[in-house]
């Protein structure tokens, strides 16, 4: 049931209590009310609590019972938002309000006023006389729920596994044959090799589509000369589309394409002229109309250049339209079978126990070889321990009457319904907001915990912020199987996530149904709630948005726009005057104007405009004192007003990179991230950020101009950001400032992008740090002494840009001298691999990164013998060679010297390796970039040891 965790009782109780504080001098009768309330809402929250721990089943069949709940449910949520909005229009009537207590108190000072008073009496009662008749209905109708003993479940940490297989296990199990299968009708000879080749993946949502399409794709792409896979989704930007084929394409030179002004037909264009002479393979992903594959086709021309194209599509007939149609099956219940035990038991050839096995083949059974579906149960019978008989048992009775005899949508939803209730009610509402993306949208990860901590989603909890409490719902999500993390892994973290359509389908059945989000997208057949909470707009067509006509927009609190869609809308502040999120990004023709608007909005707690055309913040901005996420990263703004700096709740910053603060930044002492490289151009900035002390992340570049006054500023600065997690600093750290800095220990745990002649010592203290991403001069073995020694060290990566100081013929050796104690990821990028690992060397290296010149390494030293057999306990390497085009075999030797340490490596590490074609390398000065003595440091690492 949806609506259990969707109501703002959550909300609404804190703020109850602020207002029963004496000082605020409430007459007796109406404090008496709001007591009344307070107390009758704790028992209703109990109430749907205890509904939210009922057996799944009986809400997921619908029978009578379970939607007289669904509509109690759904009362209660209503009231509890109308009480919430009463004590914000109150607040509403203030001008200038500094802070929630402001609010409270200039807005019940009003009540002084005895109209007032009396107004907000009346209302009070109505309310009451409304939660007492809705109390009494439940007990009318008797709606208490049968329910089943649950088994206590642990809170699940960060299971990476669980995480990877929901990406990953679906590619590993059951598709061999299908990626041969389509690989040989990509290669089938219809009457000429060099024809066009197009083939069509279809089936139902879930059954891996994608995943076969990427399979093929990674195994082919690198027999042609360009590739890209592009997704197209149910309502497609075709002019965003082409934009990304053509910077997939040629990276150089589309890079800038996106901030261009091109029309569709200029695009398909611009593609047919690009792709006329090469050879190129192109994945189409997610199709769903023939007359948008008609469009893509204007653009993919046939130039007998031998060129391939597979497409996804969840229709036959358009899978038919576009031809080479590949019907993709459900799995084979042999291969659903290893799947489930891969999942649970972390390996396929593992069953279940003796007394599991007839309850598993049932729950397969059911399950009906649906990739998604089998990943989903199999998650959740995996995140449990305790009577797992009765789990199990659980799970298989409240699966509906499964897909074997029914495999529609509707059926798909009862079995990820499963996953669904399993959630607490926090990341239940966590998860329907998902409902406001469209299909396939890469969501960042940053972007969408502040959503959430801007709806009042995110609970406080003591030695956490809201952003880390926002985190860990987004992990679990994730170890759920609810989300797929996707894009790169940064400081432990995925920078996306995604969510699987089928998933997607359930959450936004059940939204519309709880009326928790609606989404207007052109497909819209369930007709609108009266008051409509929360609104994403995903359409610029005018009879799209005509139903809003009818229906006040008063109640919004969450408000999320796109594209031309926003012209389509009437003027904010008038209709949305409880207004808690709103993005507007990527949306067109939001004007200064706009912005003056906006900032009437005072309950705004996350605003979001990047993408736009906005030119300059008005000074009004102050006026929005609850806000706590401001983003306006790639707009045309080029600084921020001196109001700014007022807003003395703002926790997150995305700003455009290089911006430099407003003077006296330093009062936004609650900020915790500014997400953007800010420019330091005199000292007295860092008196500002060292005011910052709730302050995790820090991007600044550095500049010609320090000296040794920016120095002493920095390093006082950083004795005081006691919470910084991450330091990026872009730019050369060079002169005796910086290797005289005194950090402490109170250094981030992760630090990146630092340019350094060597490696200071100080940085052997910095207990804390985690990962570290530097580039150096040179590498040298004073360099490894200092790195080896930081204990705390988990990922290391190292960018050499000359290569060793002196033209030698001896490699830097690394072995049990250098402890490197947590060291697990290692990364080296060099001209020349200068480098061997000798026996005890990181004992606790997992994986290993490294990119070198074959020509540049042979020169030097004479072999590739790098001594990888000696990393015990190394599980993958990843290695790039780069070669001059005049000495190819060079690269052949190298791969087969690594290919043989591999082999003799008693973990047997898998391997991927890379070679890349490059002109022939100008020779790199030997001369010492650093200008600095030697120093001896044998005697003070012997005293360290």
């Amino acid at each position: 049931m949806a609506g259990i965790a969707t109501s703002a009782i959550g909300t609404v109780l804190p703020k109850l209590a602020e207002v029963l504080k004496e000082e605020y001098q409430l007459q007796k009768t109406v404090k008496g009310e709001i007591m009344f309330l307070s107390a009758e809402l704790e028992r209703m929250q109990a109430a749907l609590q205890e509904v939210s721990d009922s057996e799944a089943a009986a809400i997921i069949d619908g029978d009578a019972q379970s939607k007289l709940v669904k509509l109690w449910a759904r009362d209660v949520r209503e009231l509890s938002y109308d009480i919430e909005d009463t004590i914000d229009r109150f607040m509403v009537r203030v001008d200038k309000p500094r802070s929630f207590r402001g609010f409270i108190d200039r807005s019940l000072n009003l009540l002084t006023n005895f109209k007032i008073r009396h107004k907000i009496g009346g209302k009070i009662r109505d309310i009451k006389a409304h939660l007492k008749e809705v109390s009494e209905r439940r007990d009318r109708y008797n709606l208490d729920v049968a329910r089943v003993a649950k088994p206590v479940g642990q809170t699940v940490d960060s299971l990476r596994l669980q995480s990877a297989l929901y990406g990953n296990v679906s590619d590993l199990v059951g598709t061999e044959k299908k990626t041969e299968d389509l690989i040989m009708m990509m290669n089938a000879d219809e009457g000429s090799k060099q024809n066009l080749k197009v083939v069509s993946i279809f089936g139902f949502g879930g059954l891996g589509k994608t995943t076969l399409a990427n399979l093929v794709y990674q195994n082919l792409k690198e027999n042609f000369t360009y590739w890209a896979f592009v997704s197209v989704s149910l309502n497609p930007n075709l002019v965003g589309i082409f934009k990304n084929m053509l910077r997939q394409l040629d990276g150089e030179k589309y890079k800038n394409i996106n901030g261009e002004t091109w029309e569709e037909v200029e695009l398909i264009e611009e593609l047919r002229k690009f792709l006329q002479d090469k050879s190129y393979f192109i994945v189409i992903d997610d199709i769903w109309k023939g007359s948008v594959w008609q469009t893509i086709q204007k653009a993919l021309i046939d130039n007998q250049c031998g060129s391939r194209i597979i497409t996804t599509t969840r229709v036959r007939d358009v899978a038919k339209q576009i031809g080479g149609a590949y019907q993709l099956e459900p799995l084979s219940l042999d291969d659903s079978r290893k799947l489930f035990n891969q999942i649970i038991f972390h390996s396929k050839d593992k069953c279940p126990p003796y007394h599991l096995s007839e309850v598993s083949q049932k729950i397969l059974k059911k399950c009906g070889g649906i990739p998604l579906a089998i990943i989903t149960i199999a998650s959740v019978l995996a995140s449990k321990k305790g009577n797992e008989y009765v789990h199990w048992n659980r799970v298989y009775h409240s699966m509906g009457s499964g897909l074997e005899d029914n495999p529609d949508l509707s059926n798909m939803r009862r079995i990820l319904s499963v996953s669904y209730y399993d959630l607490p009610p926090h990341l239940k509402t966590c998860l329907l907001y998902l409902s406001s993306y469209p299909e396939d949208y890469l969501i960042d990860r940053k972007t969408l915990i502040w959503q959430w901590v801007g709806e009042g989603f995110v609970d406080t909890k003591q030695d956490s912020s809201l952003y880390e409490v926002g985190g860990d719902y987004f992990d679990e999500l994730m170890n759920k199987g609810m989300i797929q993390p996707a894009g790169d892994i940064v400081n432990n973290y995925p920078v996306y996530c995604q969510i699987h359509d089928m998933v997607l389908d359930l959450i936004t059945f059940l939204s519309n149904e709880e009326h928790f989000l609606t989404r207007l997208d052109g497909h819209q057949s369930l007709s609108l709630p009266k008051k409509i909470r929360r609104l994403s707009l995903q359409t610029d067509k005018k009879e799209d948005v005509k139903p809003l006509a009818s229906i006040s927009l008063r109640y919004l609190r969450s408000l999320t726009v796109s594209g031309q869609g926003f012209s389509l809308l009437p003027t904010l502040p008038s209709l949305c005057p409880f207004l808690r999120v709103l993005d507007l990004s990527d949306c067109d023709k939001v004007e200064k104007q706009h912005c003056k608007d906006i900032c009437n909005l005072f309950h705004l707690r996350y605003l979001r405009l990047s993408q736009t055309d906005i030119t300059e913040l008005p000074k009004e901005i102050s006026n929005l004192q609850f806000l706590q996420a401001l983003d306006i990263s790639d707009t045309r703004i080029k600084e921020l007003p001196p109001t700014f700096i007022q807003l003395k709740h703002l926790l997150y910053l995305h700003v455009l990179h290089f911006m430099t603060l407003p003077d006296g930044f330093g009062s936004l002492n609650q900020l915790q991230e500014i997400r953007s490289t800010i420019t330091i151009n005199s000292p007295t900035m860092f008196d500002d950020l060292a005011s910052l002390s709730k302050l995790r992340c820090l991007n600044f570049e550095l500049n010609d101009e320090w000296d040794d006054r920016y120095w002493e500023a920095f390093n006082q600065c950083l004795s005081k950001l006691v919470s910084l997690e991450l330091l990026e600093v872009s730019g050369r750290l060079i002169g005796p400032s910086c290797w005289n800095l005194s950090p402490g220990p109170q250094m981030p745990k992760f630090i990146s992008k630092w340019t350094l002649v060597g490696v200071p010592i100080w940085m052997y203290s910095l207990s804390s740090l985690s990962s570290l991403y530097i580039t150096l001069s040179t590498l040298r073995e004073r360099d490894l002494q200092v790195l080896g020694t930081i204990s705390s060290l988990n990922d290391l990566k190292i960018r050499v840009e000359y290569g060793a100081v002196e033209y030698r013929r001896k490699r830097l050796v690394i072995d049990e001298d250098y402890p490197f104690l947590s060291l697990t990821q290692f990364s080296v990028e060099s001209s020349i691999m200068d480098v061997r690992f000798e026996q005890g060397a990181m004992k606790k290296l997992r994986i290993l990164n490294f990119h070198f010149g074959a020509t540049d390494t042979v020169n030097r030293f004479g072999d590739f013998d790098f001594g990888l057999e000696n990393l015990h306990s190394l599980e993958h390497i990843d290695v790039c060679i780069r070669y001059s085009i005049s000495y190819p075999w060079e690269a052949d030797h190298a791969e087969m010297a690594i290919q043989r340490s591999i082999h003799m490596n008693p973990n047997k590490p898998t391997m991927k390796l890379e070679k890349v074609k490059i002109k022939p390398l100008e020779d790199t000065s030997d001369m010492d970039q650093s200008g600095m003595d030697e120093m001896d440091l044998d005697e003070y690492f012997r005293n360290i040891r």
